[in-house]
């Protein structure tokens, strides 16, 4: 049976709900991104002398039971909760949580804190150098082409080292990839409801899940 040892956390797993704008102070218009962020749930307790770092795992929203390896619900009847649909780990944070404590969002934040958000960009499919890599394009030719204004033009060397580098910038796959986004302003925050406004874009599309941290 694991020890309810206290553990600090900073930062929260969130699910972005959309855009909206809001007034400052000053009166100007600012945009900003409608995040939930809890209610979070500690599903496990990582201390120095059974795991050999001090780490916090919280859980955020609800999953079927049929959808749940019995792996995964052994793990979450150890802190007396349903199986949750996301589950993150957090280090080095500034309050104490025990083992199946709910994690609120006026707990980790507060307005006017600067926080990162991490999620996954939109997908974007596969795309050309242009959209892709911000090759010139149209009216500021690449090099190596004639009259195919949006290709990538020459891609390779002849004699040596007669191939295609790696790495080279090509066409391909565009976004759906992870993101991290620092220095983002907390510019309300609604504990009632769970709620947070984060001023500017973050990544992901509406519904998709996010993590908060400091």
């Amino acid at each position: 049976m694991q020890e309810n040892k206290q553990v600090a956390v900073n930062g929260l797993i969130g699910k972005k709900i959309g855009m909206t704008s809001i007034f400052d102070d000053a009166g100007r218009n600012v945009a900003c991104t409608v995040i939930q962020a809890g209610p979070n749930v500690v599903t496990q307790v990582k201390t120095e002398d059974s795991d050999g770092y001090r780490a916090l795992q919280l859980g955020f929203g609800d999953k079927k039971p049929k959808n749940t390896t019995n792996a995964l619900k052994g793990h979450f009847e150890k802190s007396g909760t349903a199986p949750k649909h996301k589950i993150a780990e957090f280090r080095n944070a500034s309050i104490e949580k025990n083992l199946g404590d709910v994690v609120s969002i006026s707990d980790v934040f507060a307005e006017g804190d600067i926080v990162a958000a991490v999620g996954i960009s939109k997908g974007k499919g596969f795309q050309g150098v242009v959209t892709r890599h911000g090759f010139g394009g149209v009216g500021d030719s690449t090099h190596g082409q004639h009259n195919r204004l949006r290709a990538p033009g020459s891609i390779g060397a002849s004699s040596f080292p007669s191939r295609v580098v790696k790495g080279l910038r090509m066409a391909g796959q565009d976004g759906n990839r992870r993101v991290k986004v620092k220095n983002l302003k907390v510019l309300k925050i609604f504990p009632e409801q769970d709620i947070m406004l984060v001023k500017g874009a973050i990544p992901g599309h509406k519904g998709s899940l996010i993590i908060i941290e400091k």
